[in-house]
């Protein structure tokens, strides 16, 4: 009888590692569910959006002494927060999708607004881009070109995103 005893507590004691392990295993696939879809409009434009901050945070961080300033680097920046400031209007579908958006109703309400201030802000980014080529590369100088980006962004974020 205690052989037998043996035997089992050996395999309980060999299962209980493989039980747990699979146990972890499980619970990770399913956190890994609760992550969004990268391909729905809300994850690609919240992508869009978070290039966005970092460019914008870099090139401003330039003009602020939070970072030390850097020509080239401005300039990229400038033509990359261009470039991107057309890319997130077209992840906005014509109705309101279900799951979590700071995006408010009057997004889908307004959309002449929206889109107005969305040109507004293509508009301040390309003026920037122009700003690199036609004035001296100086903090002082890119400042208010930088601003007027900075503006048009919180004028839109003021009337359709929850904070």
């Amino acid at each position: 009888m205690k052989s037998k005893s043996v035997a089992v507590e050996k395999s309980l004691k060999s299962s209980i590692p493989k039980t747990v392990g699979l146990m972890l295993m499980a619970c990770l696939t399913l956190s890994a569910c609760g992550g969004e879809d990268p391909d729905t409009p809300l994850a690609q434009r919240k992508a869009i959006f978070k290039q966005m901050l970092k460019t914008s945070e870099d090139t401003g961080g330039m003009l602020r002494g939070r970072l030390p300033f850097d020509g080239p680097k401005f300039v990229a920046g400038a033509a990359k927060l261009d470039a991107l400031s057309h890319e997130p209007w077209k992840h906005f579908p014509t109705v309101k999708e279900a799951g979590h958006t700071s995006a408010k109703d009057a997004v889908w309400e307004r959309q002449a607004r929206f889109q107005a201030l969305a040109r507004a802000l293509e508009a301040r980014t390309r003026e920037l881009v122009v700003a690199t080529q036609t004035l001296q590369l100086t903090p002082a100088t890119m400042i208010p070109p930088m601003n007027n980006v900075e503006d048009a962004c919180d004028a839109c974020h003021r009337e359709f995103r929850n904070h």
